[in-house]
C-alpha cells in the first residue's frame, strides 16, 4: 500500500486541480455570457440609476465637478425647469412652491432660501442650483457642488437645455424644445389667421397697487405670445417695456398700453376692484371680450410645465 499512496495522492491532486480549473473556466464563461447577454442601458434607463461618478459642467464661473446623475438637488433657482425633467428635488425656493402647477410634485419638499445654510446642510444635497445674484454662492459651494445661473443671460429655451445638461438629460430637454417651438409656431399661425396678422396683444399685470405691462421675455406667457407664436405688441409697449422687460403705469394709462387683446395676469388674492371702473370697462379689448386671464402665481416662470399650461390657455382664449 505504501507504494501506491504517492500515486493515489498524485491522482487526487490532479483531479482537484482539474476541477478548479474547470470551475474557473465555467465562471469566466458565465461572466462573459452575462456581459454579452446584458444590453447596455438606454439613456432613459441610465438616468434612473444612482449617481456613478462626476462630470465637468462648464458653468458661468468656470468648470464645476457635479454628479453625473444628481439624486438630491436643492433648487434655489430654476426648480420648475428641473421638475419638468423629473429631477429629485429635496429643497426648493418659496416662489416655485407657491405655483399651483407644482403643488403635487413638491409635497414633502423643504422650502429654503440661500440663507438657510444649516437647513441645506441637513438636506444633504449632492447638487445645488442657484442664481448668481445670491450672496452665498461660495458658502453653498462648500456644502455641495453648486451651479449658478444669471437670470436672462440665456433665452428661455436655451436655459432649459442647460438645465438638461446638469441633470444628464440634455437630449430630452432639446427634444422638448424642438417640439414646443414647432407646436407654438403652428398655433401662432392659426391665431393670426383668425384675428389678423397685425392684431396686437398686451400682457398686463396688477398687484392691486400698480399695473405693469411686459416685453417679450418676462414670463407671464410673454415668450409664448411674442417669441414662439409671433404675435405683435402695441407700439407703446415696445417702446417702454421691451428693453427693461416691464414698465410700470397707472390705471389711467391702461388704455394707452392695451392692444387688441389683453392677457391679464392677476392673483385672486388681490383686490381687483379696478375691473369695475369705467377706465377698464371702456378699453376696446375689454368691451370686445378680448381679455384672457391667467393666474399670476402659475405664470411667473418660463419652464416647460408653465409654458405648456399657458399654450393651452392661449389656444382656447384666442380661438374660442
Amino acid at each position: 500500500m505504501k507504494k501506491f499512496i504517492p500515486a493515489i495522492m498524485m491522482l487526487v491532486l490532479v483531479v482537484v486541480l482539474s476541477a478548479c480549473g474547470s470551475n474557473k473556466t465555467n465562471n469566466a464563461n458565465n461572466g462573459a455570457a452575462e456581459a454579452t447577454a446584458t444590453p447596455a442601458p438606454s439613456e432613459s434607463a441610465a438616468a434612473e440609476q444612482p449617481a456613478t461618478g462626476t462630470v465637468t459642467y462648464q458653468a458661468e464661473s468656470g468648470p464645476v465637478e457635479i454628479p453625473a446623475n444628481p439624486q438630491r438637488i436643492v433648487a434655489l433657482a430654476y426648480a420648475p425647469n428641473m421638475i419638468s425633467l423629473g429631477a429629485n428635488i429635496v429643497g426648493v425656493d418659496q416662489w416655485t412652491n407657491m405655483s399651483p402647477l407644482f403643488t403635487e410634485k413638491l409635497k414633502g419638499v423643504e422650502v429654503v432660501s440661500d440663507e438657510d445654510l444649516e437647513k441645506i446642510i441637513e438636506l444633504d444635497p449632492d447638487l445645488i442650483v442657484v442664481g448668481t445674484e445670491s450672496k452665498n454662492v461660495e458658502k453653498l459651494s462648500e456644502i455641495a457642488p453648486t451651479v449658478a445661473f444669471t437670470w436672462g443671460k440665456l433665452d428661455y429655451l436655451n436655459q432649459q437645455v442647460e438645465i438638461g445638461k446638469i441633470l444628464g438629460k440634455e437630449k430630452e430637454a432639446q427634444t422638448w424644445v424642438d417640439d414646443f417651438k414647432s407646436r407654438a409656431a403652428a398655433l401662432g399661425d392659426e391665431i393670426k389667421a383668425k384675428v389678423g396678422e397685425n392684431a396686437t396683444v398686451s400682457v398686463i399685470e396688477t398687484d392691486s397697487k400698480s399695473f405693469y405691462v411686459f416685453g417679450d421675455h418676462w414670463a407671464r406667457g410673454t415668450e409664448v405670445l411674442y417669441q414662439a407664436m409671433g404675435l405683435k405688441m402695441p407700439e407703446k409697449v415696445t417702446k417702454d417695456a421691451q428693453g427693461p422687460g416691464y414698465y410700470t403705469l397707472s390705471q389711467e394709462l391702461l388704455p394707452e398700453y392695451s392692444g387688441d387683446y389683453i392677457v391679464l395676469s392677476r392673483s385672486t388674492a388681490n383686490d381687483n376692484a379696478f375691473m369695475n371702473t369705467d377706465t377698464w370697462k371702456n378699453i376696446p379689448a375689454v368691451k370686445n371680450g378680448h381679455v384672457i386671464e391667467i393666474d399670476t402665481e402659475a405664470s411667473t416662470y418660463s419652464d416647460p410645465t408653465t409654458l405648456e399650461s399657458l399654450l393651452a390657455i392661449f389656444k382656447d382664449g384666442f380661438l374660442k
